[in-house]
């Protein structure tokens, strides 16, 4: 496949509409803006949301409850599943495995393993927090945890 081979799915462009070229097109005088007001001007008609003047919904039922975000933790996670790609005996860190694009980033509050997938090699893995499934199967392939 080159570019130049690249053409869109049949029947998934559209034929730009021609607009004020006479009556005849279907689309002449008012160019299918109707008659008069602000939507006939250009630039006109009003934002997502206007209610027409009255308080605006989000406004009439005002805030409820509270988020959490300044003290709120934030993991990269990785099941244990996605750890069986490594070669046994790695020690696994969150530094390696953004290395190798397991996770994006390192989240702030660091690395968390959770329990999903199975694990077939011994490997040594370091993180700030483990689920109780992952514990069970990370010992049981005959690999350590370390908490950091």
């Amino acid at each position: 496949m080159e570019l130049n081979t690249l053409s869109p799915a049949p029947n998934s462009k559209h034929r730009k509409r021609i607009v004020g070229r006479g009556r005849g097109s279907g689309l002449g005088k008012t160019s299918g803006r109707g008659e008069n007001g602000q939507n006939k001007r250009s630039g006109g008609g009003v934002r997502p949301l206007f209610e027409g003047g009255q308080i605006p919904f989000m406004l009439r039922i005002g805030k409820r409850g509270f988020t959490n975000g300044k003290f709120k933790s934030v993991y990269s996670v990785v099941n244990v599943g996605e750890l069986d790609a490594l070669e046994a005996g790695t020690v696994v860190t969150a530094e390696l495995l953004k290395e190798k694009r397991i996770i994006g980033k390192i989240e702030k509050d660091g690395l968390k393993i959770l329990g999903d997938g199975k694990l077939t090699k011994a490997l040594t893995v370091k993180a700030n927090k483990f689920t109780q499934t992952a514990i069970k199967k990370i010992q049981k392939a005959g690999g350590t945890i370390e908490e950091a």
